[in-house]
């Protein structure tokens, strides 16, 4: 059995599913690269809790999370198979770390999972399971709640925090939704500060992102679409990142994907 990586990926708004753009080539490729995996585990910035939850359908619904979007998007299903038995391990797992998790039905993929996924493994036929983000808990928890779960890599599973490396949806509605606007040097600096720390495997400076990186209350009102980094990152076990894709849209939101390995 293969040994999975950890990957971080930016999903960006649904239209990402069903617009050409570059992020959508990307996700529509990524898959090639890496060894198909038994399950997948994937850290959603749509799905928070106070600790730890994870999903424990059989058969997962759809949540369509938004609205004044396309009837394409509301028309997508994404049929992937839950795995009760791969939630239950991460619990266990998270447990032997002295994290409380907790299983959760009813809970259907949100658009954090499925606009990904439906590019990456458009047949649908491998397993999968969300876990929440806890927001109220910072950064560093992410990295030791990835960390507790890395063990799993070894299991075929395919680890991945899906959230948005920047992502201020206030400056996004003042600013319009043209595409390809021009990017805002603040996002920039953010972006590219981020890329250095995690390809030096700096984990430290990425559990104080807050304090450290340059415009991160700008980029980063909540911490809800940050924190699957941190989780993926911790999920590496200690692997620095390696930055494989960069792209951004609206002029505001960065695109990037992180590979740990």
């Amino acid at each position: 059995m293969a040994r999975m990586p950890s990957l971080f990926v930016s999903h960006g708004s649904p239209m990402t599913a069903i617009q050409p753009s570059a992020a959508h080539d990307f996700f529509l490729n990524v898959a090639k690269d890496l060894p198909r995996p038994e399950a997948i585990l994937i850290a959603t910035a749509h799905f928070e809790g106070r600790a730890p939850l994870l999903s424990v359908d059989e058969a997962p619904a759809m949540i369509y999370d938004f609205a004044g979007f396309p009837q394409a998007l509301f028309d997508i299903v994404y049929p992937a198979p839950g795995s009760p038995a791969l939630a239950h391990r991460a619990a266990r797992a998270l447990a032997d770390a002295g994290h409380d998790a907790f299983g959760v039905s009813d809970r259907g993929f949100d658009h954090g999972t499925w606009a990904p996924l439906c590019l990456m493994y458009p047949q649908a036929d491998i397993p999968v399971v969300q876990i929440s983000v806890q927001p109220d808990l910072g950064a560093a928890h992410h990295l030791d709640i990835g960390r507790a779960l890395a063990p799993l890599r070894e299991e075929g599973v395919l680890v991945i925090g899906s959230g948005s490396l920047t992502h201020n949806l206030y400056e996004l509605s003042r600013s319009g939704r043209q595409l390809e606007a021009p990017v805002r040097d603040w996002v920039v600096d953010f972006t590219e500060w981020v890329a250095g720390k995690v390809e030096a495997g700096a984990q430290d400076d990425i559990a104080h992102y807050r304090e450290r990186a340059p415009f991160a209350r700008e980029n980063h009102p909540r911490d809800e679409h940050f924190l699957p980094l941190p989780f993926a990152m911790g999920a590496g076990a200690g692997a620095p990142g390696k930055r494989i894709h960069a792209s951004y849209e609206y002029g505001l939101l960065a695109m990037d994907a992180y590979l740990f390995q």
